[in-house]
């Protein structure tokens, strides 16, 4: 017979390191079996697509970590100050390398916190890990030259940390808040997650110390970034391109004679109006943002123009008309944005050419040579990156971006033909999670409700102010998997042990 005693003494901790990380890897061989094979696919993907892959946008990042001396107009330059500080190495492979690193890490918060917080067994836990491990465009979004990779980590700590701990004090608060910060100088969308973190400590009486703590921390970093801003551009925020994304939310469907907009007394309005009737208008905004067609205005006054303080003030002004005066129609864009996340497949859109950069793809990447803040696009990635190869194509020497070596390419190009998450599914996630906050009522959702908001807000908030993108809906994945895991924990749990028994680990709600 097994007395009591005699268990507890075989649930000693080894003394031996080795014992003990022995020890660890058995208590954990599933998800560390699935973190092993999650690798493996990204060394493939390493050896396939050397040294690594490229969007429109990698261009501005690297420019910013070429000249480090002067704000990005567009967006927060976060990632470019990552970029700088791997910059001595000199590889973009290593960059890939490391947001590569940073995906396997949002894969073991998530795995963690559903452990020890949360009470579920190994294979639960590691189902919910499942998607951020092996998605193919999880994979490829982490091997492309782009911040989101970072956002998704730092938004993933955030939430771990204040789900971690039952209390926070103010030195954990304030950590939060730095954590926060660096989110909002990545991608600004992340500042608006500070406000739904301090709701939610609100509602778990959290007190006022820490939270105060963390507000600090963050505004701190925040404000001084803006008024580095402002010594290069003139006006105290962090982007001149907000009003300039929203005025292209608003493209489709604005029209000025609903609006109001008199030409004699509104005349910088008026040449944002666009001569096109809205049946008649592309089904994408972005072709009214970027390029000059279709009759729209906003490039009049040059494309050196397009983000400057006051034409992003005027741009922003031009968009909250429209909303106040169409409201009905911009909802019905949210809606249709927000609704095409969770489509079986994936439809082509914007259009054809942004869809396959997130593809695998079956040819080198030649670099543009656009014109950058000192430079060229082409340039300032050899700046930063002396290896990259060059080739001599239409009488001038092109740098090559993204060389492909197979078998790796194509068994990667292949792999993400078989496995994807559909959007249905994150969709079925959502409905899963919204319920765990439903039956949690009387808690106001219980810790259901952080993952769960970010979550959804992560997918609303680019088709109330933006467009629709499919690498807006990846960050949304493991906060959707984690609030669904805590919502149907207690199917994953094991039978309530019987008196005398060990308790579990689960915290109660």
């Amino acid at each position: 017979m097994v007395t009591v005693a005699e268990r507890a003494r075989l649930e000693v901790p080894p003394a031996d390191w080795s014992a003990r990380l022995r020890a660890f890897l058995r208590r954990h061989r599933l998800f560390v079996a699935a973190l092993a094979l999650a690798f493996v696919l990204r060394v493939v993907t390493m050896l396939g697509y050397g040294p690594a892959l490229w969007f429109n946008d990698s261009f501005e990042y690297v420019s910013g970590a070429v000249n480090p001396e002067r704000p990005s107009a567009l967006r927060p330059n976060g990632y470019s100050f990552w970029l700088l500080l791997l910059r001595p190495f000199h590889s973009f492979g290593l960059v890939a390398f490391t947001q590569h690193l940073m995906g396997l890490s949002i894969a073991v918060l998530v795995y963690a916190l559903l452990r020890r917080r949360f009470g579920l067994p190994g294979w639960g836990a590691t189902l919910a890990a499942v998607p951020v491990l092996f998605d193919a465009y999880q994979i490829q979004l982490e091997h492309l030259i782009m911040s989101d990779t970072m956002f998704m980590l730092l938004v993933m700590g955030v939430i771990t940390l204040v789900l971690w701990h039952r209390k926070v004090s103010w030195r954990l608060g304030a950590v939060i808040g730095l954590l926060l910060a660096l989110t909002a100088l990545t991608r600004s969308i992340g500042l608006p997650i500070l406000a739904l973190v301090c709701v939610y400590m609100l509602i778990k009486r959290t007190g006022w110390k820490p939270i105060a703590a963390m507000v600090t921390a963050c505004a701190v970093p925040v404000l001084g970034y803006m008024g580095w801003f402002a010594s290069a551009h003139g006006n105290y925020a962090m982007t001149n391109s907000d009003g300039a994304i929203l005025y292209m939310r608003t493209a489709l469907f604005a029209d000025c004679t609903k609006m109001g907009v008199d030409p004699r007394k509104e005349l910088e309005l008026a040449l944002l109006c666009i001569t096109a009737p809205p049946s008649e208008r592309s089904f994408s905004g972005q072709n009214y943002l970027w390029w000059a067609r279709g009759g729209q205005r906003f490039h009049a006054f040059g494309t050196g123009s397009t983000f400057t303080p006051q034409m992003n003030q005027t741009a922003g002004k031009f968009a909250r008309r429209a909303i106040m005066s169409q409201p009905g129609d911009y909802l019905a864009k949210v809606a249709v944005d927000f609704f095409r996340a969770f489509h079986w497949g994936r439809p082509r859109f914007p259009d054809y050419a942004t869809f396959q950069q997130y593809e695998f793809s079956f040819e080198d990447k030649v670099l543009p040579a656009w014109s950058s803040y000192k430079g060229t696009t082409d340039g300032d990635a050899r700046r930063y990156d002396p290896g990259l190869p060059t080739a001599e194509i239409r009488g001038r020497q092109s740098v090559i971006g993204t060389q492909l070596h197979d078998p790796w390419a194509s068994f990667m190009q292949a792999y993400q033909r078989t496995v994807r998450l559909p959007g249905i599914v994150v969709g079925v996630l959502l409905l899963i999670g919204l319920a765990g906050v439903a039956v949690r009522w009387r808690t106001l959702g219980g810790p259901v409700l952080l993952p769960w908001l970010a979550a959804f807000g992560l997918i609303l908030a680019p088709a109330a102010t933006a467009e629709f993108d499919y690498r807006y809906l990846l960050p949304a994945v493991p906060l959707a998997c984690l609030a669904a895991a805590i919502s149907l924990r207690r199917g994953f749990a094991r039978p309530t042990a019987k008196a005398g028994s060990a308790p579990t680990t689960a915290s109660a709600e």
